[in-house]
Parts: C-alpha cells; sequence; structure tokens
C-alpha cells in the first residue's frame, strides 16, 4: 500500500490546478479516497457535533444490505435452477450456464453454493452496469462543476440491482440510471440535494419505458419461457386462495421477485443494524408498518365482493412486493425522506397508506411501494414545513409573544 500512495502523491502535481490533467482531479481524487483516508483535516477552533461521514454512512447501508444481497442471489439461482430442473432442459444456453458447467456445480438446486453462484452471474453484472453508467454520469457533472466526486452514489449503485428482476436487459438498466442520476439528481445540485430517491426514479422509468422488461409473470425467474407469477399478481388475481407459496416462503424469501425485495427476514436483519447505528430512522419504518397495517384493517373490514385485494391482511402486505425492502432501505433515505421528527412520522403513514391504497384499488397495478415512496418524497419538504412552523407557532405562545 505504500508503493501505491508513494505512487499516488508523485501523480497529484498533473492533476491539482495547473497540472496538465486538472480537468480529470474529481476521478483522482476519486480514487484516491477510496483507496486512502483524506490527508486534510480541520484545524484551530473547529465544531464537530458528529464522527461520521457520507462515506461512513453509505458504508453502514452497504453493510446493512449484504443479507438482502445474499439472500437475493440465492433465491435468484435457486428459482432458475428449479425451473431448468422441472422442465428437464437437457442444454441451458447462454454464458451463465458454460461457467456454471465449467465450475461444475450444474443446475441443481439444492447446492447452496450453486445456488448462490448462478444468481451472482445475475446480480454482478446488473452491479457492473449500474456503476459505470451513474459514475460516468457524476464525474462528467464532477468535471464540469469543478468539485469532488461524492460517495452519494455507492448506496444507488448496490440499491438498483436489488429492486430489478435479474433477467433484465442490461442496456435498460444503463438507460435508467443514466437518466435517474442526470434528472432525478445532479440537476438540482448532485448528492443532498435530490428530492427524489435516484435509485426509485430508475425503477419508475423503467416501468413506464420498458414495461415488458419489469412486469408480468416472465421476468422474475431468470429462464427463458419459464413464468413464475409473483405473490403480490396472485393475490390480485384470486386472494390468498390463489397463492402458490405459504407466509413462511414469503417472509424467508423463496418467492419470485426482484432481488432484494422476497425476503422480509433479510430485511428486518438489516433495519436492526440500520437502527442500531443510528443511520436509518426507526420512526420512519415503524410508522410506515402503523399505515399498511390501519389501512389494510379497514379495507379487510370494508371488504369487496369483486376486489379480492381487499381481503388480504397486514400479515401478507408485509412479506409480499417490496414493502420490506423499500421501508427499511428506500423510505429511510436521510435526503429525500422528511427530516424533522414529527414530520418522519407523517412521513411514513403516508407511504404506509399510499402503499396499500394502491395494491387494493387499483388491481391492475399490484405492487404499490415504488409509487408510494417517491409520492412521500414529493411530500417530505412540505410536511417539515409544516411542522417547523407548528414549532414556530407553539414556542410563541409558550413564551407569550404575539
Amino acid at each position: 500500500m505504500k508503493f501505491i500512495r508513494n505512487l499516488f502523491d508523485k501523480q497529484e502535481a498533473h492533476f491539482v490546478k495547473g497540472g496538465k490533467l486538472a480537468r480529470l482531479y474529481p476521478l483522482y481524487e476519486a480514487i484516491d479516497t477510496f483507496l486512502f483516508t483524506s490527508g486534510e483535516v480541520n484545524r484551530g477552533t473547529t465544531h464537530v457535533r458528529d464522527s461520521i461521514d457520507l462515506k461512513r454512512l453509505m458504508s453502514m447501508v452497504i453493510i446493512a444490505l449484504t443479507p438482502c444481497i445474499i439472500m437475493g442471489m440465492y433465491n435468484t439461482g435457486f428459482l432458475a435452477n428449479s425451473a431448468i430442473s422441472a422442465m428437464n432442459l437437457s442444454e441451458v444456453p447462454g454464458w451463465r450456464a458454460e461457467c456454471l458447467l465449467y465450475m461444475g456445480l450444474g443446475f441443481d438446486p439444492t447446492s447452496i453454493i450453486g445456488n448462490i453462484i448462478h444468481g451472482l452471474l445475475y446480480f454482478l453484472p446488473i452491479f457492473i452496469v449500474t456503476n459505470i453508467a451513474g459514475l460516468s454520469i457524476e464525474l462528467l457533472f464532477s468535471v464540469v462543476r469543478k468539485h469532488e466526486i461524492n460517495e452519494g452514489f455507492l448506496v444507488t449503485g448496490m440499491l438498483m440491482p436489488m429492486i430489478v428482476p435479474a433477467s433484465i436487459p442490461l442496456w435498460q438498466v444503463a438507460v435508467a440510471v443514466i437518466f435517474a442520476v442526470t434528472f432525478a439528481k445532479e440537476v438540482f445540485g448532485g448528492t443532498g440535494k435530490n428530492f427524489l430517491n435516484p435509485a426509485l426514479a430508475a425503477r419508475a422509468f423503467l416501468f413506464f419505458a420498458y414495461p415488458g422488461e419489469i412486469s408480468g409473470d416472465a421476468v422474475w425467474v431468470a429462464v427463458d419461457g419459464h413464468t413464475g407469477a409473483t405473490a403480490l399478481s396472485q393475490l390480485a388475481a384470486g386472494g390468498t386462495a390463489a397463492l402458490t407459496d405459504t407466509w413462511w416462503d414469503a417472509f424467508l424469501g423463496f418467492i419470485p421477485g426482484s432481488f432484494g425485495e422476497t425476503s422480509t427476514l433479510a430485511c428486518l436483519l438489516g433495519a436492526m443494524f440500520l437502527i442500531y447505528t443510528g443511520i436509518g430512522s426507526w420512526r420512519i419504518m415503524l410508522s410506515v408498518l402503523v399505515g399498511m397495517i390501519t389501512l389494510s384493517f379497514l379495507f379487510n373490514i370494508i371488504g369487496s365482493d369483486t376486489n379480492p385485494m381487499f381481503a388480504v391482511g397486514p400479515s401478507w402486505h408485509l412479506v409480499t412486493g417490496g414493502f420490506a425492502f423499500g421501508t427499511v432501505f428506500m423510505a429511510t433515505d436521510p435526503v429525500t425522506a422528511a427530516t424533522t421528527n414529527m414530520g418522519k412520522y407523517y412521513y411514513g403513514l403516508l407511504i404506509g397508506f399510499m402503499v396499500v391504497l394502491v395494491r387494493v384499488i387499483n388491481p391492475a397495478f399490484p405492487e404499490g411501494m415504488m409509487l408510494a415512496i417517491l409520492f412521500g418524497n414529493l411530500f417530505a419538504p412540505i410536511i417539515d414545513y409544516f411542522v417547523v412552523e407548528s414549532n414556530i407557532k407553539r414556542r410563541e405562545l409558550k413564551n407569550g409573544i404575539r
């Protein structure tokens, strides 16, 4: 490492102001601070309220995502291998099949390592394309604005692969990420100034631009010619009687879906870590859950003879679709969520209400978490505004100020 440190120090003169490669200083600085801690420190009478920085915050979120990533890869490989075995395919086309056969793993759904490796072969290309596309846009804006690349994309680059189907075309991933980073983040000033979650903005772009690759029954199991409806689709079609999986299958994550949305257990492990480290807001997570339970119980009481989603209880809303993943990792985004303590409760309740409202009232679109969180993002600033104004008026009355 000392050799690399010396190498970077020798090349620094070419990238600083006046050097031949000064315009590429953001790229140099990003690689330097990724490999080493910053050599710049505050001196004098500085005031430090918290030792955490953006890089450490993002790193904590990635650690919290680890159970979802591992379970997502395992489930993707498990479903694909199970489908291949059920279809009795003598030959499976594609480079992934060649890699598995070369490693001597085959398509055995009982092999834990084989399932994880098979899922990794789907996850890794999406992850690489996401980061290349997103970081390229970040670098472009950093060069134009003449400032360093921040670490804000670290989490977006990890979240994006978790909320799309394993078989999605990679070029669509690149287009969606470029659109989201540009129009949902950078045009507003970059990290800390965007009002929409970039990963969700990318998924929304995919849903409306290429619905065939991100919805329906043929995209959730990564085997051509195999269809596997999500639990939410089955609930929308015939209620709990139409489900082919048990509640525990959904809770543990053995159901069709995106990489990160299938295992509620993995999401709960991530939630505990985020709450313990103080990175994720327990107020938001709790209020989203309360909002979902309240409205789903209300619909259960109202009932419907034509819409089976009215009868779906909160226990199924919890373990199906992207509810758990969205609640833990998306709704709690510190940039796009409400920032006041009371505002976080209102913000979470709004999302909890909205996700059930979309799922139940609009059976043609059974998943509502993406739209609910984006809707909440739009209202987060105004929620904080009214909370602050309410606090000001309350204190004026308390102190006798008219």
